[in-house]
């Protein structure tokens, strides 16, 4: 069953929200330590003053409200997804899954520029993650990558569409590869903007691994001894932080402002790609849906279920990927091919772990580029 859906959160929430940010107990953090330690107190201090006296929730309400926007009833789970089709003549549909800690809003960017075009546009399909945002959470263990690509094919043939593409960055890339590996026959390319760097390819016994790979997990190893302690701690014990973070919207919105700002290419001013009105529209909603703890649970889950490869695994829909330069750490392309089938890949310029709201342009381009070539191919 599949419902209309509207953004409309009470008034009397947005109070709540704005006495707990009023009533804030700031920490002390050493001296000139900048985004070292952490959030930085400053910058944190400042956005947040705006979030209390400038920031409209109902605005980002309107702008959701300006898309269609649904509830579908799938295997008794609550899945929210803006359903936007396109101008053309012959659209492909697209589903586009965004990741942690982004949401369906990341995504919005990206509408006009994938509807609007009459030669080539997609009807799109941009759910939140179960656990994210209006989708409803999963109160028993399970809900990791492979089990949202399952819900994710069964609202897709809901919604009439039997071939269809598939995009994602983060934890939508997950799902998406997933997606792909187990429903070949419905998926007709796979447009990838990232890949988990704990992605295994199966290694037939004795196999050695090229240095570039070698190299990339010695890099990975050091990356996570210095920005992983998030994925640690979600992976292992999201019970615990989530009371600071459903509980505190400072300490909530620290916990997510941090990666925007580390993993975005911003040089050196996250207000180059993100306006405050952005950030916090993503902050918010994870506020108001009370959803920290639901979306963090699935780093747990697919730790349980990584994407591991076995010996008769491998993506054989064509598959693009846009390789930003900004992105976390990323295997190289010989290592992504021994399970996908990479017909399409692109060096973009500029942009990072965010490109749906840092490049939506560049990303735009290059989705369209890649099912265009699969077009032109049939």
């Amino acid at each position: 069953m599949i419902a209309p859906f509207s953004a409309n959160i009470s008034e009397e929430i947005l109070d709540d929200l704005k006495t707990r940010i009023r009533n804030v107990r700031w920490t002390d953090e050493i001296t000139n330590s900048e985004w070292s330690y952490g959030t930085n107190q400053s910058f944190l201090k400042e956005l947040c003053h705006y979030w209390l006296n400038s920031f409209d929730w109902r605005k980002v309400e309107a702008e959701i409200n300006s898309f269609p926007n649904f509830i579908a009833n799938i295997d008794g789970y609550e899945i929210h997804f803006v359903h936007v089709k396109g101008k053309g003549e012959n659209c492909i549909p697209l589903i586009i899954t965004h990741g942690w800690p982004g949401s369906f809003i990341e995504m919005i960017k990206l509408i006009p520029l994938l509807t609007n075009d009459k030669d080539l546009s997609f009807d799109l399909v941009i759910p939140s993650i179960i656990g994210f945002g209006y989708s409803s959470a999963i109160k028993v263990d399970g809900c990791n990558s492979e089990f949202v690509a399952d819900l994710w094919q069964k609202l897709m043939v809901e919604l009439g569409y039997q071939l269809y593409g598939a995009q994602g960055g983060d934890l939508g890339s997950g799902i998406s590869t997933w997606l792909s590996l187990k429903y070949p026959d419905n998926v007709m390319g796979l447009h990838l903007n990232y890949i988990s760097s704990s992605y295994k390819p199966y290694l037939k016994e004795g196999e050695e691994l090229a240095s570039e790979v070698l190299e990339f997990q010695k890099f990975v190893q050091i990356w996570s001894s210095k920005e992983g302690a998030y994925s640690n701690i979600q992976s292992t014990k999201p019970q615990t932080l989530a009371y600071g973070l459903n509980d505190s919207p400072i300490g909530l919105c620290a916990w997510i402002i941090e990666k925007f700002n580390a993993w975005s290419d911003h040089d050196g001013n996250i207000y180059n790609v993100f306006s405050k009105d952005e950030l916090l529209a993503n902050v918010t909603l994870y506020w108001i849906t009370q959803s920290i703890h639901s979306s963090i649970r699935i780093y747990s889950e697919n730790s349980k279920r990584p994407l591991e490869f076995g010996e008769n695994d491998f993506i054989k829909v064509p598959v693009g990927f846009a390789k930003f330069p900004k992105e976390l750490p990323t295997p190289p392309r010989s290592y992504i091919e021994k399970s996908f089938n990479i017909t399409h890949w692109a060096e973009m310029p500029f942009g990072g772990h965010f490109a749906a709201m840092e490049q939506p342009k560049l990303l735009a381009d290059d989705i369209k580029k890649f099912f265009k070539s699969l077009i032109l191919i049939k």
